[in-house]
């Protein structure tokens, strides 16, 4: 199993800290707004960062994935736990990407795009972009391959 590259904690990390100043910003509002101390607001951001940083720890302990021989084999989620396997000949396309936190840090994601239903694809995030860019042109090369032996 092939797990993720350390600094997409930082990306985590950071994404949940936007998400607590923003969740705080809404309760200093309704605090001022209510004329009520701003002691709860303070206690709920102080709390949304506490499980933030814990949830993103966690996160980065339960992501591995594997390139099999047929499929693709992820592991992750921190409540639930999630055991996903993407079989190669279903792969549409594969791209490589990297939001503006994972550029700060130095990381990228590769995102695999499946045949099927809506929501069919699946993103291997806190990869460098070297890896990230091996990881496409292997997926995409082995999808080639098996798209041929499944051929009619």
């Amino acid at each position: 199993m092939n797990a993720l590259h350390p600094r997409i904690r930082i990306v985590w990390i950071l994404r949940s800290l936007i998400g607590a100043a923003l969740l705080g910003a809404a309760a200093t509002g309704i605090a001022i707004f209510l004329s009520e101390p701003l002691t709860i607001p303070a206690v709920l951001t102080g709390l949304f960062v506490i499980l933030g940083v814990i949830h993103a720890i966690l996160r980065y302990r339960n992501w591995q994935y594997v390139v099999g021989d047929d499929a693709l084999y992820l592991e992750r989620g921190v409540l639930t736990q999630v055991h996903t396997e993407v079989p190669l000949v279903r792969i549409q396309h594969v791209d490589s990407r990297r939001s503006a936190f994972e550029r700060l840090v130095g990381l990228a994601s590769t995102v695999v795009y499946t045949a099927g239903s809506r929501g069919a694809d699946v993103t291997i995030p806190g990869l460098t972009p070297e890896a990230a860019r091996d990881l496409r042109e292997r997926l995409k090369g082995l999808a080639i391959e098996a798209d041929g032996e499944d051929a009619v």
